[in-house]
């Protein structure tokens, strides 16, 4: 039965460890934007040896590049971009104590195996909305990497930030058992 779940960053195991697919889960606190050409940045960095902008252990991932902020508001739409582009990256991240990733889509076989081993989950977010999205984040400030414009790395501070479990670390997909449970139900 899913349930409800209310988390805050930086996150422990256990916190990773009670999430099953098809939980709710509400993020308040700190979470970083990272999209592909940050993720790229950020492995570069460390083949070269050198240290992150942020430290991943025990935080979340959203993957996002925010529109500009209207006049009087904090940031503008900031919608989940497609998980896939950051597939090649996240079992790096992960090594570093990622523990959650925020995005839409399906995820590589291989990103599924790494939130096993090292206890994540990925989030989805509803794609389309935005606009919504936005009226949860409180506070948003380019942290690294300015010159990649909306895909810069932001510190986000976020309250009830709506997601749902589609990867937990137990090796669940929501999508193939949705699918599979689509199939079985009767026709109408």
């Amino acid at each position: 039965m899913a349930k409800t779940v209310k988390l805050t960053p930086p996150l422990t195991d256990e916190d990773v460890l009670q999430l099953e697919i098809g939980d709710r889960v509400l993020v308040s606190g700190v979470i970083y934007t990272a999209r592909d050409a940050a993720h790229k940045r950020l492995v570069d960095l460390l083949a070269a040896g050198k240290e992150l902008p942020v430290d991943l252990q025990g935080q979340i991932l959203y993957y996002v590049g925010p529109s500009p902020a209207r006049p009087g508001r904090v940031i503008g739409a900031a919608g989940p971009t497609t998980a896939y582009r950051m597939d090649s990256y996240a079992p790096i991240l992960m090594r570093l104590g990622l523990k959650a990733m925020i995005g839409k889509g399906k995820r590589d076989p291989a990103v599924i195996a790494a939130m096993q081993e090292h206890k994540a989950v990925y989030l989805g977010a509803t794609g389309g909305a935005g606009a919504l999205i936005s009226q949860c984040i409180k506070e948003a400030q380019v942290v690294a990497f300015p010159d990649l414009g909306p895909e810069a790395v932001h510190r986000l501070v976020v309250a009830d930030l709506p997601t749902i479990v589609i990867n937990d670390c137990y090796g669940r997909d929501l999508y193939e058992v949705g699918v599979a449970e689509y199939r079985r139900a009767p026709a109408p």
